[in-house]
């Protein structure tokens, strides 16, 4: 005879085993992109777990089960979007012949990307660390902006070394006021600039380069 404690085990086996083989009921790439979204209008702070649950249209189980937490989903939306709505910074270091003319299409594509109707304007990766109090995740995003910093300097220095700019240009300077400038245009996306008004801005931001 059995016993009602190996009954009940059985139980539990049979039941884990359907669990795990039960497909998820939603979709996971349409449930991070809505999480995007949340991040992206609210940063990472303000959103909090059951904000998410929300905007994902799933519960708090499905949420650590496909994504593990809060700071792990986070990650991944981090780096998705960076591939997604991010990339035309790293397309126009990469295509175009000169750092003044990345430049001059990364702030003119800044304009419109962060006034895209129909998503949060601005730049998630700026907006996020709005009022974060979480070191790693503030850390991990000015690593982000650093790098895309570094990436200018770099340009401007194989410039430089090509003849391409003058051998006085300060590199350095020269790349920090271009995340300055794609930095302020984010912000002034989210306080309401238009894509106008923001072309405007960079064709402004770019009369530095003609002192080169």
């Amino acid at each position: 005879m059995v016993s009602t404690q190996e009954n009940t085990a059985r139980t539990a086996q049979a039941a884990g085993t359907r669990g795990r083989g039960r497909p998820r009921s939603f979709d996971r790439e349409t449930a991070l992109e809505k999480a995007i979204m949340a991040f992206w209008e609210h940063g990472y702070e303000a959103t909090s777990v059951s904000d998410l649950t929300r905007a994902m249209g799933i519960g708090a189980p499905s949420l650590y089960s496909a994504f593990g937490d809060k700071r792990a989903l986070f990650d991944e939306v981090v780096q998705v979007y960076g591939a997604r709505y991010g990339s035309f910074v790293g397309r126009a270091l990469a295509e175009e012949p000169t750092a003044r003319a990345a430049v001059e299409r990364t702030l003119r594509e800044a304009a419109v990307e962060y006034t895209a109707p129909g998503r949060p304007h601005g730049c998630l990766v700026v907006h996020a660390a709005t009022n974060c109090t979480t070191p790693e995740v503030e850390q991990s995003l000015r690593e982000r902006r650093n790098a895309g910093i570094a990436a200018f300097e770099s340009r401007i220095r194989a410039d430089i070394a090509s003849g391409e700019l003058p051998p006085g240009t300060d590199a350095a300077a020269l790349a920090r006021h271009t995340g300055a400038m794609i930095q302020g245009m984010s912000q002034q996306a989210r306080d309401g600039a238009s894509r106008a008004e923001l072309e405007a801005l960079a064709e402004i931001a770019m009369a530095v380069w003609s002192r080169g």
